[in-house]
This record gives C-alpha cells, structure tokens and sequence, in this order.
C-alpha cells in the first residue's frame, strides 16, 4: 500500500499544486520557497474565468459533446459487441479483424479527407464533426472490442431461458445481456467520455467560433494580449476542466475496473 501510494506520487502532486495555486494571489504562486497553501485564498481567478472569454458557454458545449458521444456509443458498441459475440453467421472473425484494423489508423490520416466531407456536408463550424467522428471512430471500435470480450463469456443458458420466455435476439440483448453487462458499460462509458473531453485536434481544425469552442480548445486561449501573466486563470480554468472526469471516474471507478477484468484489457 505504501509503494502504490509512493508510485502514485509523480501523478498526484501535479494535480494537487494546480488546484491549491489556483486560490493564491498571483505573486504567491512561484514565491521562493514555495508553499503549497496560501494565508490568502482567493477564488478571484475563477471569476476571472468567465469573464475573459465564453467559459460557461464552453464548458456546456464539452458536456453535452461527450455525453452525447458517450451515449451513443454505447448504444452502437453494445449492440456490435452482442452481435460479434453472440450471432453466428459467415465470415464474422474476419469482419471483426477488419473492424479491429481500425484502431491502426491514426486520426491525423484520415482527418484531412474527413473535413472535406464535412465542408461538402456544410458542417464546419458545428459540433456534428466532432459527435460523429468521436462517437463511430477509434473509441467505438475499441468499445465495441469491449462489449464483445464480455458478452462471449456470458452463459449461453441466459439466451435459451429467455427464447423459452418468447424473446427475439433484440429483447435478449436489452433485457438480459445489458442489464448483466454493467461493468463493461462503465468501462465503455468512462473510457469515452475521457477521449471526447479531451480532443483537441478535432476542434481545432472544424471549429472556427470562440462560443463553439471546447475546453481543451478554451484553454490555449488563456493568454494576455500585452504579454501579463494569469497564471492563477489558467490554473483555475484547467482546475475546473479536470473537475468532471475525476467525478466520472469517482462515480464509476468499481464498474470501470471490473469491465476491463472482464474484457481481458489490463
């Protein structure tokens, strides 16, 4: 226990210096020798937060984007998971290695050819990009690698008692093999939001408009046009980007690791 919390050391105190200089007075944050707590707190710098650019406007754009990537990603990956899993029919390991391949391609390959589509589409400049390309791309595939690992090990008696009950292949997905697959959902669920709240690249290259922007994307723009320092600002900006995926993490951190047991992804 005291070597895990050693190792976990180089991890934790970034984050915990972050968050304690975000409530210093600017002149505290790189005072010799350092301290870790201020006599004077202050939570100036996330008002300031709001105020130097859309942040509020920012942070509901990165929510309701990787909840509802999330969301629908589930729904695809549990769904092709079942059906990689579980349905019989030609050819099914050799559309699932193809499937697979696409974990190969880097996003920087495709991401040219994919904003000409979208401009074609008329849908630079909006979220439609970043929805689509995060929710059926490279987290997808991996979730649905996921959701198949576990629902091949489900008992195939689960199945036949529910064909006894009357149910057809969609209601045993959806009212026994869902309900029963909780972890992997979890593991799924963190796993996506995590690559959706993080994306940078995507929305640098298809949004345009500050009030469309991301978070990753909002913080780059933390900067003084006169060259001043916000430290404090930046800090507590990044403070509050972290603030939903440790509660994610937090919420379903049991879920998330059983999911991986079950998947075989350690």
């Amino acid at each position: 226990m005291t070597a895990l919390a050693v190792l976990a050391l180089p991890f934790a105190v970034p984050t915990i210096w972050m968050v304690a200089a975000s409530v210093k007075p600017l002149p505290e944050i790189f005072k010799a020798p350092p301290t870790l707590w201020t006599e004077h707190p202050t939570l100036a710098a996330y008002g300031e937060a709001f105020t130097f650019q859309p942040f509020a406007r920012q942070y509901v754009n990165s929510v309701y984007i990787a909840v509802l990537v999330t969301l629908i990603t589930l729904l695809v990956s549990s769904m092709a998971g079942y059906a990689f899993a579980r349905i019989r029919f030609p050819g099914a390991n050799a559309l699932f290695l193809v499937v697979l391949a696409g974990l190969l391609v880097p996003s920087e390959v495709t991401i040219v050819p994919l904003f000409q589509v979208f401009k074609q589409a008329g849908m630079i400049n909006t979220h439609w990009p970043l929805i689509l390309v995060t929710a059926l791309a490279a987290p997808c595939v991996l979730a649905t690698f996921i959701m198949r690992q576990f629902f091949i090990a489900l008992p195939a008696e689960l199945e036949e008692a529910g064909r006894l009950d009357g149910l057809g292949r969609p209601g045993i997905w959806w009212r026994i093999c869902l309900p029963l697959a909780r972890p992997a959902l979890s593991a799924v669920a963190i796993l996506t939001f995590l690559s959706s709240w993080n994306l940078y690249l995507e929305p640098t290259v298809y949004l345009t408009s500050p009030e469309l922007f991301t978070l990753p994307q909002a913080l780059t723009r933390f900067t003084d046009a006169y060259g001043a320092d916000m430290w404090n600002t930046q800090l507590a900006a990044a403070t509050m980007t972290v603030l939903p995926v440790l509660i994610v993490f937090v919420l379903a951190q049991r879920q998330f690791v059983e999911g991986l047991a079950h998947s075989g992804l350690k």
